[in-house]
């Protein structure tokens, strides 16, 4: 018979063990976007990364081989994101075959690519293909891999809040009107069925810009009075467990609940134009630090407790070719690997909150002038194509050729955006000048570096209509507010009936 004391000491001895292992802190990524000129070369960042820091999994917006090559034998985690503009023909499994086998076959499992992010926020783009094709798209590339052997890849799409019908207070979150089953139901399910998690982007600061101290607080996790829902009886002190909950509520109206939650996205900026005072150093360290402390306490939101969440802090890097002063100056890091601010992310740092000033210079904008750029999350290919396009009408290349002051970095979405901008100022400057198919982006900020030199309009045509200018990528960040969806019925209606034909063919 076995002893009762033995019996008795084993158990304090695994709930002594329990207890240290609840205290560890649980991970933290970052997204590591690359729309930048003066950006490291891979494989110092991962070194980077792996020797001076605490993060351990990065989610990229693409798949870049010289990325998943620096990153083989690191033991830091990859999540890759499949272009938005690629989703339509990868929702047929011959496609999602050519594109596992191009772009997880050659790198795993040296290097750990534990997730693909399949587009970003389409249900922000209202492109109705998109929109369809998007589900299809994510099965697709899951029988990929399982044919392919490949078992621990996971498959799930990064959403805005922006898809809730409404957030406030958190018991009342659902989603829109018309997607709650036709859309999300079967996302659900397929993460259910394929034990994934469901990728939200939580971004407390856009509606912040002016707001009064006392929400900026509650944004920023100091204290507040707080929001009190009368429905659960709780008055929630942040913003970030607010947002959660709402999220929660809404899986729940439509029986996910038990899915897994991911935040994919979530940041504050370091500096912005004069109308977003709420961007500020001081902020994104509260923000940001903050944030960390709760997820490595491990204690959850009031209505998921003790539930820990796979966090991604936007950005590693500031990115210089962004459009706006903020969308530049997300960066925890800047290109020489000096933290803009601590918020305690460096193994050999103690402190978590300090109150020196950022070290890197806030971008400069210029609202009497204007450049073409390229939106972020635009696949590689239809970039290609307006490079080609540009170059063809005579526009002087030369710059982006060999040898040429703006030729590095030597990547597509470089060259684009000079050749975008060349062609733009070339032909009238007209905001229609810098459509190109929906891939391009007007800025006042001057995208200039180094040796090279984007030549810029002086502003004075008013902003053509036609597409909406937002971005569906890691560049700029959709809050609720600016959510373009679908919402009169007869849309929807339609968006149903493509869904059910598609399924049925």
């Amino acid at each position: 018979m076995a002893n009762p004391s033995l019996n008795f000491s084993f158990l304090l001895l695994l709930s002594f063990a329990c207890n240290i292992a609840g205290a560890a802190p649980y991970s933290i990524g970052v997204n590591y976007g690359t729309v930048a000129s003066n950006l490291p070369p891979p494989p110092r960042v991962a070194n980077f990364l792996k020797s001076q820091t605490n993060i351990d999994r990065v989610k990229i917006f693409d798949a870049s081989p010289d990325i998943l090559r620096a990153f083989a034998n690191t033991g830091i985690a990859v999540t890759i994101t499949v272009g938005n503009g690629d989703i339509p023909s990868l929702s047929k499994l011959t496609a999602a075959q050519s594109w596992v086998a191009d772009n997880i076959l050659p790198f795993h499992p040296k290097t750990i690519i534990n997730r693909i992010a399949v587009g970003n926020e389409i249900l922000a783009t209202s492109d109705k293909a998109l929109i369809a094709h998007l589900l299809p798209a994510m099965k697709a590339l899951h029988s990929a891999l399982t044919l392919a052997n490949v078992t621990h890849v996971q498959v799930s799409t990064p959403h805005s809040l922006g898809i809730l019908a409404s957030s406030e207070p958190p018991s009342s979150g659902q989603f829109r009107h018309g997607y709650d089953r036709a859309i999300f139901a079967p996302i659900l399910e397929f993460h259910r069925q394929t034990k994934s998690p469901f990728m939200v982007n939580p971004y407390p600061f856009f509606g912040l810009q002016s707001a009064p101290p006392d929400r900026l607080n509650y944004a920023l996790f100091k204290p507040n009075g707080g929001v009190f829902d009368e429905v659960t009886r709780i008055n929630y002190t942040n913003m970030f467990e607010a947002q959660m909950d709402a999220v929660f509520s809404a899986m729940k109206k439509v029986g996910y609940e038990d899915v897994e939650i991911v935040v994919a996205e979530t940041g504050w900026p370091w500096a912005g134009d004069p109308n977003q005072p709420a961007a500020s150093v001081d902020n994104a360290v509260s923000y940001n630090g903050n944030l960390i402390k709760h997820v490595n306490s491990g204690k959850g939101t009031p209505l998921m407790p003790n539930r820990t969440f796979e966090t991604y802090i936007f950005s590693l890097f500031n990115e210089n070719l962004k459009a706006g002063v903020s969308e530049q100056s997300y960066g925890l890091f800047n290109a020489d690997f000096t933290p803009v601010y601590d918020v305690g992310l460096l193994r050999h740092e103690q402190a978590v909150i300090p109150t020196s000033a950022p070290t890197a210079t806030a971008p400069s904008s210029d609202s009497g002038r204007k450049w073409c750029l390229a939106k972020t999350n635009v696949s590689n290919e239809a970039l290609q194509r307006n490079i080609d396009y540009v170059c063809s009408k005579g526009i002087d290349c030369g710059p982006i050729k060999d040898g040429g002051p703006c030729f590095k970095p030597n990547n597509v979405r470089s060259h684009a955006a000079y050749a975008m901008n060349a062609y733009y100022q070339a032909s009238g400057r007209h905001d229609s000048d810098c459509y190109f198919a929906g891939t391009g982006l007007l800025t006042t900020t001057d995208p200039s570096y180094e040796k090279c030199t984007y030549p810029a309009a002086t502003i004075g045509e008013t902003v053509a209509k036609g597409p909406s200018q937002a971005e569906t990528g890691g560049s700029v960040r959709l809050g609720s507010d600016n959510f373009l969806l679908l919402h009169n019925n007869a849309l929807i209606l339609v968006l149903q009936l493509w869904l059910h034909f598609y399924m049925l063919s």
